[in-house]
């Protein structure tokens, strides 16, 4: 290949990877159990449900607020539980492109 051609790539390269989306989450850095994770995931069921059920019609606004609230923490909560590994298609494309340069 010659110059302008790697220097093509090195600028489609960098392009992608300033455009392609990365996602980091401290909780999937540190290694978790997958039994307390799924009594967690339980517990946040069960109380999700509870609300649910729950007649908030004779509630007052604070304690509507309070639900609210105690809805979102466990819905932040539910999210760090998530330990899937998401790459998008420029991430693939430059890994492709990296090993095509290897090899």
């Amino acid at each position: 290949m010659n110059f302008k051609t790697n220097l093509r790539m090195i600028a489609l390269v960098a392009i992608m990877a300033l455009l392609a989306p990365f996602q980091s989450n401290a909780a999937s850095s540190i290694p978790s159990d997958s039994a307390a994770d799924s009594r967690v995931a339980a517990q946040i069921t069960l109380r999700v449900n509870e609300i649910q059920d729950m007649d908030k019609s004779n509630l007052t606004a604070s304690e509507k607020r309070g639900l609210k609230k105690e809805l979102r923490e466990m819905k932040k909560q539910a999210s760090g539980l998530d330990s899937r590994v998401y790459l998008s298609i420029g991430a693939i494309i430059i890994i492709i492109l990296v090993l095509i340069l290897i090899l």
